[in-house]
């Protein structure tokens, strides 16, 4: 059997692990942090309302997350401002993330609902994952593996640096 490592994957299994014993939500919990462990916390830009997190197990490199402060679970839970907030940073994202990883295209979506795939239901938020022209292998299917070309760490890095560009 081959084996694929990746080291320095433990720590986030860890940190979330130890989150989960505290029913600690991620939306609420990682921007609650003081601004100097953004980069820990994978925040990559605050606004107002809302804010960008990378996602910590991606399904494609670049796959952020915008999410509102408040901790609410339904998209029609949101304000006026809230929707507006969300909007202007799913745009400011996505353009980040062309600007940095060129990628084809993207899916964007919200899972609301556990039955609907949402991994944190109690907090809405939205998904934007970067999509290749052959971005799809036989690892997920065959071995439940997604191999991403880069750490998230140097993706966080490039993508914060175009959302700091852009104020």
């Amino acid at each position: 059997m081959d084996r694929l490592w990746a080291p320095w994957r433990l720590k986030y299994i860890l940190e979330d692990i130890a989150l989960g014993n505290n029913k600690a939500c991620i939306f609420c919990f990682y921007p609650q942090n003081v601004h100097e462990k953004d980069r820990e916390n994978l925040v990559l830009f605050r606004s107002g309302l809302s804010f960008i997190i990378m996602n910590r197990y991606p399904y494609n490199t670049g796959h952020i997350m915008v999410a509102p402060y408040r901790h609410v679970a339904c998209f029609q839970e949101l304000t006026k401002q809230e929707l507006e907030d969300i909007s202007v940073l799913v745009k400011a994202g996505i353009n980040a993330v062309k600007e940095t990883l060129d990628p084809g295209g993207f899916n964007i979506g919200i899972n609301q609902g556990k039955i609907a795939g949402a991994g944190y239901e109690e907090h809405i938020h939205v998904h934007i994952v970067p999509r290749w022209n052959g971005d799809t292998n036989f690892m997920p299917v065959i071995s439940d593996t997604k191999v991403l070309p880069e750490s998230l760490l140097d993706t966080y890095d490039k993508i914060k640096e175009r959302l700091s560009a852009r104020g």
